[in-house]
């Protein structure tokens, strides 16, 4: 079990929560000395390494604003789990890809955590929000966010989050015998085959946000 957090330990995970919720980054060492009114940047690092010690984020190294907030962080300071938005979707054509479009992090309600499965695959998930409506037949309408798991396994009428060359979009994938498409969920729109080498997936959609009451 994680050791108790001082009250500094605490208020500096508050101010990295706060980073991300507000700018979509954590803070660098520098903004945290800010934040802190401390003039050491070993007074930082300190609070960081013993954070990371209990479990309450994880660095990346090499990166100034490498920080994420573990579960056992986000319980020490009782705030909603923050997951990466990147950018939109298209249900309907395909729109400009979401992969150089991160644009913010977003709250997730406490019980979505408790899934195992969802629990399982936390490091390889974010959300994206939907534009279009070729996927209304199955509840997911314009405006709706996704939560997306990475992954290279699909299997046949998995949603996917699809793209090609600078394009993205959502739809249900089938494989069909010989045949491979992207099927949308609305009568007005025609499949896509799926051509290897020009379509590529980039993770499977298991959970519209938006839904969730």
């Amino acid at each position: 079990m994680s050791a108790k957090l001082t009250s500094n330990q605490k208020r500096v995970l508050e101010i990295i929560y706060t980073y991300l919720e507000v700018s979509g980054f954590p803070p660098t060492i520098a903004d945290l000395k800010v934040e802190l009114g401390v003039s050491s940047n070993q007074a930082v690092l300190n609070h960081l390494k013993a954070l990371e010690k209990k479990e309450c984020i994880k660095r990346e190294e090499g990166q100034a604003r490498g920080i994420r907030i573990l579960p056992f962080g986000y319980k020490e300071i009782e705030r909603e789990p923050l997951i990466k938005v990147l950018g939109t979707g298209a249900a309907g054509p395909y729109l400009e890809s979401y992969a150089d479009a991160f644009s913010c992090w977003m709250p997730l309600q406490k019980g979505i955590l408790q899934n195992e499965q969802i629990r399982r695959c936390e490091d390889g998930l974010f959300a994206i929000q939907v534009h279009g409506d070729s996927m209304i037949n199955v509840g997911i309408d314009d405006g709706d966010y996704l939560l997306v798991k990475k992954t290279d396994e699909f299997k046949s009428n998995d949603i996917v989050v699809a793209r090609r060359e600078s394009e993205t979009t959502v739809k249900r994938f089938i494989a069909d015998g010989g045949k491979r498409y992207l099927k949308p969920e609305n009568p007005n729109y025609e499949n896509i085959p799926i051509i290897p080498g020009e379509i590529f997936f980039d993770g499977k959609v298991i959970l519209n946000l938006s839904k969730i009451k």
